[in-house]
């Protein structure tokens, strides 16, 4: 078994259109941020960071003894943040795999970052991610909902051919939600971040299909439920009932 070394970067930034300050929203009792920390450590994989993109998130970090870095608010996207934070925390290259945890996923189950982790055994896998089956065709055709065409090799795996908004693939059988979180290698995501956006990533507004144009493997691990995403204020209080 390889020694892969992870370290989980978890990006976060106050500025958002539809929910601002979202890494800061109390959940029960908790900022939002820590509770997506907490559940990052649960998960005993290694170090964990959070990437963040402003000193009120660092300080809410630190007062609970976490590690916390800041970077350029301005940086475009989370892929570009954990970069960032990567040269920081790691210079020596030291970590082999780096987990991008989004900052939103406050129920996060820690085993979803293992399985997605025990993907990257494969020397051969550049990328692992997650999805979880979708129940039923309404939930399938909503944009917002990400689905995945792959090829499925195992019970809990398969290797990912495609994302997108649209329905796909076409006809009777299941369909996959993606769930937005990534086990990199580091050079796959050193030639990631180094890669303008790409045509497809353009037109579906879909950063992983920068790293299939690119050529890179992006192996898929098939969980059981999605976690619940913050994204408006709709969410957060879904978020308020469901996680004491």
């Amino acid at each position: 078994m390889q020694n892969l070394n992870p370290i989980i970067i978890i990006p976060a930034r106050l500025a958002a259109t539809r929910l601002p300050n979202k890494p800061l929203a109390d959940i029960n009792g908790k900022p939002m941020i820590v509770r997506v920390y907490d559940r990052a450590l649960a998960a005993d994989l290694g170090p964990v960071v959070v990437a963040a993109g402003d000193k009120e998130i660092v300080d809410v970090i630190t007062k609970v003894k976490g590690k916390a870095i800041l970077t350029d608010p301005a940086l475009p996207s989370g892929s570009d943040r954990i970069w960032a934070a990567i040269q920081s925390a790691d210079p020596t290259g030291l970590h082999e795999v780096i987990i991008n945890l989004q900052g939103d996923l406050p129920d996060i189950d820690p085993h979803t970052l293992q399985a997605i982790l025990n993907l990257m055994q494969d020397s051969k896998v550049d990328i692992a991610t997650a999805a979880a089956r979708i129940p039923n065709l309404n939930e399938a055709e909503k944009p917002n909902v990400v689905k995945i065409a792959m090829h499925q090799y195992g019970k809990h795996s398969g290797r990912a051919l495609y994302f997108s908004r649209s329905l796909i693939p076409h006809g009777a059988g299941e369909h996959w939600h993606h769930i937005g979180i990534y086990a990199y290698r580091r050079k796959a995501l050193e030639k990631f971040i180094a890669s303008p956006p790409s045509a497809l990533e353009s037109r579906e507004k879909l950063e992983q299909l920068r790293a299939l144009e690119l050529g890179l493997r992006i192996d898929v691990a098939l969980v059981d439920r999605v976690p619940i995403a913050i994204d408006t204020p709709e969410d957060l209080e879904l978020a308020r009932r469901l996680i004491k």
